[in-house]
Order: C-alpha cells, then structure tokens, then sequence
C-alpha cells in the first residue's frame, strides 16, 4: 500500500469540517450553523515538531505554544452572520469585544485584553476573489487567526516530509507505470503538483516548522503576502493573454470585450488588490513596531518582518503598473472604436457630398414661389417672384452668417484697438524719454544737479 503524505497549502483544513471536542463551556457553543466554518488546532513543541489537537482555545506552557486557526466560508453571508460564526466558536473564553476586532473591516493593530490584534480585513462582497481577510490575536503561548476562505501555503510539512526534497509519483497520472505500485516513493495528487507549478514561489512549498510564537507570526504574514502575489501574478498573466489575443484578432474581438466591459472591471479589481494592500502597508510596519518591544520577539522575525514590509510596498507598485497598462489597453480600444466611428462618418459625409449639390438643384428649381410676400405674382407686369426669393435667401445667409461671425470679428477689432493704443503709448514713453535724456545732457554740460 503506498504511502500518502501530502502537505500540500492547507489541505488539512479542506479535510476537517467544524469540530469542537473537550471545550470549556459547551453549553454555550450553538451548532446552529453546522459544517459552514473549518477550524484547526495545533500545538507545537519548540523544536520543530507540531501536532493536531483538541479546540480547548488553551494556551501552551514553556516553550509549548499553540495555534488555532479559523476559516470562514467565502460565501454571500453577511459580516454579522461571519461574527455569529466565531461567537459560537470562541466565546468564551474570548469576549465579544475580542471576537469584534477579529471580523470588524479595515485596518487595525492593537492591544485588546493585553493580546496583540491586528486584522487587514477588506471590504466588499465574501464571494468576490480580491475580498482578503486575515486577522490574528498573538499572546506569548497563542495565536488564533481568522480568514476567509482557505489560505495557501498556511499549512507545514516536517522538515523530513518535504515534497520538494523526495521524488514523488502523481496520483491518476498514466506515466507512472509500474513505479507507482512502489511503497517507498511518495505519492502526491496531480493538481496539487499542477498548483506547485504555477504559483510564483514554488521554492518555498514546503513551510518549515515554527519554533517560537514570532516564527508563526512572520509564516502567517508571509502567506497572505505570498497570498497577494499569487493573485497580482494571475492578473498579469491574464493581461498578457488578453493583449496577445487582442494582436491576432480582429474587430470582432475587440468589439466584444467594449461590450462586456472587460477592462473596466478588470480596473476595478485593482483598485481592490491596491486597497487590501494599502492596509497591509498601513498594518504590517505597526505590527513590527510592537512586536520589537516584546521579549519574546526575536531580532530575526523583526529583519523578516521588514522584508515583508518591503515586499508588499514593491506588490504596490507592481499593482499600480498594471493598472497603468489596463488604462493603456482600454485607451487604445476607446481610439480604435473612435476610429470606426470617424470612417463611417467619412463615408456618410462622402455620400453627402454627391448628393447635396443635385438636393440643391432640385430644391432651388423645383420651388413654388406664388403667394410668397414682396415677390408681387398678383401684379402681371411682375414676372421677377423667383428672383426675389433668391435674394431674400441669400440675405438671410448673410444675416446667419454675419451672427456666426460677429464673436470673431468683434476680438479681432478689439486686439487691433488693443495694438494700437500699445503703439500709442510707446511713442509717448519714448518720446518722454528721448527729452529727459536731453535736459539731463543739458545740465550736466551747464554744472547743475537732477533733483531725485
């Protein structure tokens, strides 16, 4: 029978539905929403080694720490419905002013109780896939973390269990051949392989073990970090696809994505990303800041911390330089569909001009000018109606265009007036000036002074 030991991001909470065992106060714990959160437990010796528990929500004792995590659905469900589902899960010993700054939105990073909290919780719909909610409440034994949905990479595999450091056989593939029937090879699923390909950090798969409560705290920040990256990289390899279909399609293709608007929603989910990770620039540098004044904290977490700091104000400006190239490609969709627009334009105008010339005719020598006023077709000794009615129509041309003219005409009357007063006034300085030089000349040859 072969072995199977996947530890691939957070496959142990996909397998565990709510289980809460040995809890203090049950009697308080409501089962009213059953199988809709996923929590886990752990507790970790110090030296690398971790193990499942019991959800007790207790705190380790010496170099003994512990870990409980819970997953909120990525649903429709409300924000007061998400704070139901961890009453009903911590409460107690945590109180509702605790469970509050875990679920409650934006940014934040305190102390509650003498805990640590700190949250980057997005708003917007649970559903959407740039909605990111992660948020921790670290004691010197513990720490509980929340999220939405599942986070990858937020699960360890031990240092001697690593998938990257065996040779692994992939479950349902058709090129294992006999090799797959051998016991001593591991055995991992395909997608999970398909997964360990395409993220951006393939490298650092398997999470080494955390040793101390900063070890955990720098690995919980680091996945949501890796988490955002993941998603930042997804869009550009989306936009990349996108630019490479605009350039071998045609038309057609372009007028499809004006019309379903791909660009601006694509826009609109960057100005998301860039919140979410606005709040982890706003949170992440508050954190570090507290974390240094603990003692339990090592100088190596706060350096790693930094690097986090640092990585996600350079995940802004990559985020900021998509955005950049969606508003390029979107503004060149706008130019090709005014393009489009100025060519059927162009042909109208060309059919207009064939034809306005024989409208002309037609209109001119085809009126009746009987009964017009001023053309006298009543008096037999006038014959001349028709050529009254040009003119009165060229007359009313020259009225039409003399109002259309007159703006321009009038500041072009008022800049030669303006020109000519300048003129005007130059002569007279000059003037001015030429007999005050020569006065001046005048008294300095009779030995006189200029009164100042």
């Amino acid at each position: 029978m072969a072995l199977h030991r996947v530890h691939s991001e957070g496959e142990d909470l996909d397998n565990q539905a709510l289980t809460v065992s040995n809890f203090r106060g049950s009697r308080y714990h409501s089962s009213s929403y059953p199988g809709a959160v996923r929590s886990k437990a752990y507790i970790f010796d110090g030296d690398g080694n971790y193990y499942n528990k019991e959800w007790d929500l207790m705190e380790g004792r010496g170099k003994e720490f512990c870990w409980y995590h819970v997953e909120l659905p990525k649903g429709n469900q409300k924000l007061s419905q998400s704070a139901q589902y961890l009453i009903d899960l911590l409460c107690p010993p945590l109180k509702l002013q605790d469970i509050l700054s875990l679920v409650s939105n934006g940014p934040f990073c305190g102390h509650v109780d003498g805990a640590l909290v700190f949250r980057v919780n997005s708003p917007g719909p649970a559903s959407s896939r740039f909605t990111f909610r992660i948020a921790a409440r670290v004691t010197e034994n513990s720490v509980i973390t929340v999220s939405l949905g599942r986070v990858p990479r937020l699960g360890f595999s031990p240092a001697n269990k690593s998938l990257l450091s065996e040779i692994p056989l992939v479950e349902g593939s058709n090129f294992g051949g006999s090799d797959a029937k051998d016991s001593s090879r591991m055995v991992i699923k395909e997608h999970v392989l398909d997964f360990l390909l395409t993220m951006n950090h393939s490298e650092g798969a398997d999470n080494p073990v955390p040793k101390s409560i900063s070890n955990l705290v720098v690995h919980i920040i680091d996945t949501h970090v890796d988490h955002l990256q993941d998603v930042v990289i997804k869009l550009e390899l989306e936009l990349d696809s996108v630019e490479l279909e605009m350039d071998r399609g045609g038309s057609a293709l372009k007028k499809q994505m004006l019309d379903d608007r791909k660009f601006p929603k694509m826009h609109l989910d960057l100005q998301r990303l860039l919140q979410v990770i606005a709040h982890g620039e706003q949170v992440f540098p508050r954190v570090k800041e507290k974390c240094s004044l603990k003692d339990w904290f090592t100088s190596e977490d706060i350096n790693a911390l930094e690097e986090l700091i640092g990585r996600i104000r350079r995940l802004k400006e990559n985020v900021g330089f998509i955005a950049n190239r969606v508003t390029a490609i979107q503004a060149g969709l706008d130019s090709w569909q005014s393009e489009q627009i100025n060519r059927k334009l162009y042909y109208l105008s060309f059919l207009s001009i064939i034809f306005l010339p024989l409208s002309t005719i037609t209109g001119v020598f085809g009126m009746n000018v009987g009964g017009v006023p001023w053309t006298g077709q009543k008096d037999p000794d006038l014959k001349d109606g028709f050529l009254s009615v040009m003119l009165i129509c060229v007359a009313t041309i020259g009225i039409v265009l003399l109002c259309f003219l007159f703006p321009s005409l009038y500041s072009h009357v008022m800049a030669w007036r303006r020109r000519l007063a300048l003129r005007r006034s130059r002569s007279v300085n000059h003037k001015s000036f030429v007999r005050g030089s020569i006065a001046s000349e005048e008294r300095k040859d009779r030995g006189g002074y200029l009164r100042l």
